[in-house]
C-alpha cells in the first residue's frame, strides 16, 4: 500500500533538532572544519554535474545517493565514484534517515522538485534544487515559505548566474552602462531535441529492470512506460513533468535581467503558441510580460517579450539593430537610453551603440562557484545568490508565462500578493495541480 510522503508527526520527530539549526549557527555547533553531510536525489544527467559540483568542496561528504534508475549512467557511476555513500531508489526512505545528513540536492524532473524539497526543508535540511524551482506557481510560493520558516540555506540550480558572462551583464546594467532600460526582448531558438512526438503514444513497453517506474512517476498521474518517450531526457516534452522550453530556459535567460533590474512579479502576462493539447508542450511560443518599473527602468512599467521555438528569433524590427546583425541562438537584448546590451546565453555581453557598433570598454566580473558557494553558505560562510526568496519570484514569472500559453490571447492580470489572477478563473486553475493519491505533499501553512 502506498504511504503518504511524510506526515506532520514524522516531520516533528525527525526534524525537531535539525530545524533549529541555522547556517549562522553551523560553525558554533559543529566547528568550522566539520564536513557538510550531503545527500543527492537524482544523480544522472544534470544530477551528475550537480552532485560533482557540490562534492568539489573539501568540506562536503556525500553520504547518500538516491535515484530511480540503477543503471550504469545513473546510480552506477555515482556509486562507483562515491562508494561509501548509501544507495536508495526511493527518496522517501532517504528522508526517514533525516538525522544522517544535513543538506540535499534535488536534480529530478521538474514535477518532483517541490515534493522532495518541501519535506526536506520541513525537516531542517538545506536544499539545492534544479531549475525551474517548481512545476507550478503555487509550489514556488510554498518553497519560499518553507525556506523562510525553517531557516535553511537554499540555492536554485541556475548556475549560469555565477558565470562571468551573467555577472558582468548584471554589473553593466546596474552601473547604467546603457542608461535606464526601456524594453527587454529575450529568446531561445535552439532545437527541441526532446520533442519526439506531439501527443501521448498508445500502448506500453517493458519497464527496464533497473528502472523503478512508479517512483519515477512520483506525484504525476499514472501512465504506462514507453521507451525513449519520458525517461531519461525527453520528459521535458510533457506537461505532467515539465514546463516546456520556457520552463527549461527561462530561469537561465531571464535571470540576469531580473537580478540586475530588481524585477518582481509581472502584473500582466499574455501568451500564444503552436497548437497545444493536454499532453505535450508547444513547439514555439511568444509571451508578453509587463512588470512594475524599478529605479533602472525608464517608465513605471517594463515590457518584456519572450520568444522560443527552433529557429524562432525575435523580429528584426523590434531590436533596433542593423540589417544582417547576427543574434546568438539564445539570450536577451535590453534596449536602453544610450544603446543596447546584448546578453548571449553563457557568453560575454556586448554593449551596442548606434548602428550596432560594439563598445568593448568594460571589465569582466570573475565567475564564482555556484555549487561550493551553496555548501559554504550551509556552513555559515557567505551567502547564496539564488536562494528561494529570489528563485521563487523568478520561477513564478516564468511559470506564469506557461499558464498564459495555455490560455492564448488572454491578457491575464496577476495579483502576486493574493496569488491569483484578477480576471481569469481558468488561469487560477492552472496555478496548482492534482497529485497522485498517496503522494500528496504536506504544505506550509
Amino acid at each position: 500500500m502506498q504511504t503518504s510522503l511524510l506526515s506532520r508527526r514524522r516531520f516533528l520527530q525527525a526534524g525537531a533538532v535539525t530545524s533549529m539549526m541555522t547556517a549562522a549557527s553551523w560553525s558554533r555547533v559543529y566547528g568550522a572544519n566539520e564536513k557538510l553531510r550531503v545527500a543527492s536525489v537524482g544523480v544522472g544527467g544534470k544530477g551528475w554535474s550537480d552532485l560533482n559540483g557540490v562534492a568539489a568542496s573539501p568540506y562536503v561528504s556525500v553520504i547518500a545517493l538516491c535515484d530511480t534508475d540503477e543503471s550504469k549512467n545513473f546510480m552506477g557511476r555515482a556509486a562507483e565514484k562515491f562508494p561509501a555513500a548509501q544507495r536508495l531508489t526511493d527518496w522517501r526512505r532517504l528522508l526517514d534517515r533525516a538525522k544522517e545528513f544535513d543538506a540535499l540536492t534535488v536534480s529530478t524532473p521538474d514535477h518532483m522538485h517541490a515534493p522532495i524539497a518541501l519535506p526536506a526543508m520541513q525537516l531542517g535540511k538545506h536544499v539545492f534544487c534544479q531549475k525551474p524551482l517548481t512545476h507550478t506557481v503555487f509550489e514556488a510560493r510554498q518553497m519560499r515559505l518553507a525556506a523562510q520558516k525553517n531557516h535553511v540555506v537554499t540555492q536554485m540550480g541556475n548556475q549560469v548566474q555565477s558565470h562571468e558572462a551573467y555577472r558582468t551583464a548584471v554589473k553593466l546594467l546596474r552601473d547604467r552602462a546603457i542608461g535606464k532600460i526601456k524594453e527587454v526582448i529575450s529568446w531561445q531558438s535552439g532545437k527541441l531535441g526532446w520533442m519526439l512526438v506531439d501527443d501521448r503514444p498508445e500502448g506500453s513497453d517493458p519497464v527496464p529492470e533497473t528502472l523503478h517506474w512508479q517512483d519515477w512517476l512520483g506525484v504525476a498521474p499514472e501512465r504506462p512506460y514507453k521507451t525513449k518517450i519520458y525517461h531519461s531526457f525527453n520528459w521535458r516534452a510533457w506537461q505532467d513533468f515539465s514546463n516546456g522550453q520556457l520552463g527549461d530556459f527561462g530561469c537561465h535567460i531571464l535571470d540576469p535581467v531580473f537580478m540586475a533590474l530588481g524585477l518582481t512579479a509581472p502584473t500582466t502576462v499574455r501568451g500564444e503558441s503552436s497548437p497545444l493539447n493536454r499532453e505535450a508542450w508547444y513547439r514555439w511560443s511568444v509571451v508578453n510580460y509587463e512588470f512594475p518599473g524599478t529605479d533602472l527602468t525608464v517608465d513605471k512599467t517594463l515590457k518584456l517579450t519572450w520568444y522560443d521555438g527552433e529557429g524562432k528569433l525575435p523580429p528584426a524590427d523590434r531590436l533596433g539593430l542593423p540589417v544582417g546583425f547576427k543574434l546568438p541562438a539564445s539570450g536577451s537584448l535590453l534596449l536602453g537610453e544610450n544603446g543596447s546590451l546584448l546578453i548571449p546565453h553563457v557568453d560575454v555581453p556586448r554593449i551596442l551603440r548606434e548602428g550596432g557598433k560594439d563598445d568593448a570598454k568594460f571589465e569582466k566580473v570573475p565567475s564564482v562557484d555556484h555549487y561550493t558557494g551553496w555548501a559554504d553558505a550551509c556552513r555559515g560562510v557567505g551567502k547564496t545568490t539564488s536562494n528561494f526568496d529570489y528563485a521563487s519570484a523568478l520561477t513564478e514569472a516564468v511559470l506564469l508565462g506557461t499558464v498564459a500559453i495555455r490560455l492564448p490571447g488572454q491578457s491575464l492580470q496577476w495579483d502576486t500578493t493574493k496569488l491569483r489572477f484578477t480576471n481569469s478563473p481558468a488561469g487560477d486553475a492552472l496555478l496548482r495541480k492534482t497529485y497522485r493519491k498517496g503522494w500528496e505533499p504536506v504544505w506550509v501553512s
